[in-house]
This record gives C-alpha cells, structure tokens and sequence, in this order.
C-alpha cells in the first residue's frame, strides 16, 4: 500500500497499529486523493484533540477536559438548504415539501465536485468508519470525512464505533460523508439558496456538505439516511428518546430538538437507549446513535447529573462560553448561542 506523503513526525515511544482502507478504493467511491494528504483513519481520541489544538483556531481545553470549539458563523441547522437528489429510483418514496427539497442529479454532481476539490487541497484529512443502529440485522456502514479533528470526533462520539476486528473487516461503506463545511456551495447553481448546502444522494450514497460546519448536519444527516432505509426493512425509525426499566419495560419520550428528551430519558432509576433518535423492529428498539447530542444551555449538575458527568476527557463542548482562565464553562451564558451543545 502506498504511503502517505506528509508523514508526521511520531512521538518516539508511540507504536502504530492503524487502520487502511485501500486508498485506490477510496479514490473510486468518492474522488478524494488520499495519497497525497496526511490521512488520519479512525484516529484516537488524543490525536484529534491534538490537531484540533494545533490547527483550529480557538479550540481549548475545559476544566473538566472536554474539547471546546466553535462550529463559525452557523451554530445551528440549516433546514430551508437541505436537498434530496430526485431521481427514479427514489422519487415515489419520497414526501417531496418544504421539508424534503428536491435537487437535479447534474446538481448535486456539480457540489460534490466543489467537496472534492476542496478536500483534495487541504494539508490533512480525517475519516471514521463507523455503524449507524445497534442492531446487527439492520444497521448500516457509515464513512466521515472531513477536515476538521473536531467533526472527526464529533462523529466518533455520535456514531456506533467498530471493534478493532470489525473495523478490519469493514469493506466499503454503505453510505458515505463528505464534509467540506469550510467551503461553500455555489449560488448559482440550479437548486442553490445560500452557500450552504446539505445534500443527500441515494443511489450515490453519498451525503455532500457545503458552507456550514455546524456538526449537527452529520447526525442528522444520518438520521435521515436510516429515516429512509429503515421502513423499507419493515422496521419503525423514531425521532424520540427511550429507556428501561430492570423489568425489560421501554419507555419512549417523543418531541421536538429542545423539548426535554434528553434530560426525560436521563433518569438515574432506568437504563439509558438513547436520548435521539430510535428504531422499532420486531424484536424491540434499539438506538441509532452510539453518543448524546445534548443542550447544555443552563446545564447544572444538580438539574441533569448524568449529563453534566458525561463532560469529560472525549466529550465536545460547541459553541459555548468558558472563563479564560479557570476553563470553567459559564452553562448560562447564551452570548453565541442558545443552542451550545
């Protein structure tokens, strides 16, 4: 296997035992050169902190060891630039509206060129391979990559991370991400609103994002992927939050993002599925996701324990307000944003 052409300098007593996806393969699927990039393949968690450190400006270390960064100008979703490729395959199955927005083919082509482009040109890249859905039978492979370190671990938290055994027998993904959320999509390309663009393309199986490096565009992201598949396998997805009891009762919290899943389903007496997003087959529910996307506006340890205790070495902390020199983050203050996550 080739190697890479911006080797990093390894820290003397570091061993590596690193995962390769054969880059001729990766090359094939989704354009970029991954021989001619520092690629950082399902990095640990020290490495990305280390770049995101390094490389992204403003990035710091809380008092409680969770990474804080900032997502730039969009601190929330972008719902009115979401786009779903129409095409035949998929066009009958689709709830096309204000919510499902269509794009040409030809259009998402035209983004995904501008994505590869962009992340052909950066110094270094990040990819995740993980699983999206607990479930053996129903879950689906998913590819990250991006540029940032932050959105690498963002997606390592979110997403079901694979054993080392299963990560070497991982082939090709199911669905893959391409995130060049610094870069953005082109007005004036037939279907365009903004410079931000969120894009998903079945048949491709690939999810494009232009112009918002907001991190919450990949879950979601994925959720509307598994919103898709999942019916079609005869198996129920749900925008809710779930638990259980020690007797194997279910309990399931719907609503909207800010309505109180999270903190519901956070109860010290029951066991935590999921605060998000859910699937329901015939053999009970299960959680797409493998972390917690939490609100963490006003966010105590008296009001939410398990929450405020998950902020820890790993954890991001986005977008929020921390004191420069104790590193303590100010959880009331809403100065960037009411959605500090």
């Amino acid at each position: 296997m080739p190697h890479n052409h911006h080797n990093q300098q390894a820290h003397p007593g570091a061993h590596h035992r690193i995962y390769h996806p054969d880059p001729e393969v990766l090359y094939h699927d989704s354009g970029i050169d991954y021989n001619h990039v520092e690629m950082n393949r399902n990095a640990s968690v020290a490495k990305l902190y280390e770049d995101a450190l390094r490389y992204e400006p403003g990035t710091i270390i809380s008092s409680a060891g969770a990474l804080v960064t900032s997502s730039g100008k969009k601190t929330g979703r972008s719902p009115k630039d979401k786009r779903i490729v129409d095409e035949p395959s998929t066009t009958e199955d689709i709830w096309w509206g204000p919510v499902n927005t269509k794009l040409s083919e030809h259009a998402f082509l035209i983004n995904h060129e501008r994505a590869v482009d962009y992340l052909n040109t950066r110094e270094r890249l990040y990819v995740f391979d993980g699983f999206a859905g607990w479930d053996p039978k129903y879950r689906i492979k998913i590819r990250v990559v991006c540029a940032r370190a932050y959105h690498c671990l963002f997606m390592r938290n979110m997403l079901i991370r694979p054993t080392p055994e299963e990560l070497e027998h991982y082939g090709e993904p199911d669905f893959t991400i391409l995130n060049a959320g610094a870069f953005p999509a082109n007005r004036y390309t037939t279907g365009m609103t903004s410079t931000t663009s969120v894009a998903i393309n079945f048949p491709r199986r690939e999810m494009i994002i232009l112009g918002t490096e907001y991190a919450g565009e990949m879950k979601k992201g994925v959720f509307t992927i598994m919103h898709y598949l999942m019916p079609k396998a005869g198996v129920l997805s749900l925008h809710s939050s779930a638990n259980q009891g020690d007797d194997g009762d279910v309990t399931l919290f719907f609503g909207l993002s800010g309505t109180g899943k999270t903190t519901l389903s956070a109860d010290p007496g029951r066991h935590l599925i999921g605060d998000d997003e859910h699937c329901w087959s015939d053999t009970g529910v299960f959680n797409i996701e493998g972390g917690c996307y939490a609100k963490c506006i006003d966010l105590s340890a008296e009001k939410e324990p398990e929450i405020f205790a998950a902020i820890r070495y790993g954890a991001v902390l986005e977008n929020v307000v921390l004191d420069e020199d104790t590193r303590q983050v100010h959880y009331e203050d809403h100065t960037i944003t009411e959605n500090t996550r």
